[in-house]
């Protein structure tokens, strides 16, 4: 049974930047094949970034230029990198895979992006 846990979230200023991960427990899944999705207050869960296959990954408009999605094989783990945030920015984040959620949803980890 696949597991996903989102960690790293916290309270950052507007211009600062942070790292969330989300480490994957099981078997059956392609590292190579996730995504972030982000749930913004009020709103529905959104795709952010995704990786497909070996090096090709892409994101939101919204975020393109800002936050960099990678993953580390040997460890499980995906990654994403967020710079300078935007209030906009804040939300519940959350891992799964690409093109359709398939695992059971995680926790999710918190961003607030505030003053």
């Amino acid at each position: 049974q696949v597991q996903l846990v989102e960690s790293g979230g916290g309270l950052v200023k507007p211009g600062g930047s942070l790292r969330i991960s989300c480490a994957i427990t099981g078997s059956g899944f392609d590292i190579n094949s996730l995504a972030w999705y982000r749930a913004p207050p009020g709103s529905q869960r959104e795709l952010v970034a995704y990786i497909k296959g070996v090096g090709h990954t892409s994101y939101r408009d919204s975020v393109a230029g800002r936050f960099t999605i990678s993953a580390d094989n040997a460890k499980n783990t995906v990654y994403l990198e967020m710079e300078r945030l935007k209030p906009e920015d804040t939300a519940i984040y959350y891992c799964n895979t690409f093109p359709t959620a398939t695992f059971q949803w995680g926790q999710g980890t918190q961003v607030t992006v505030s003053a």
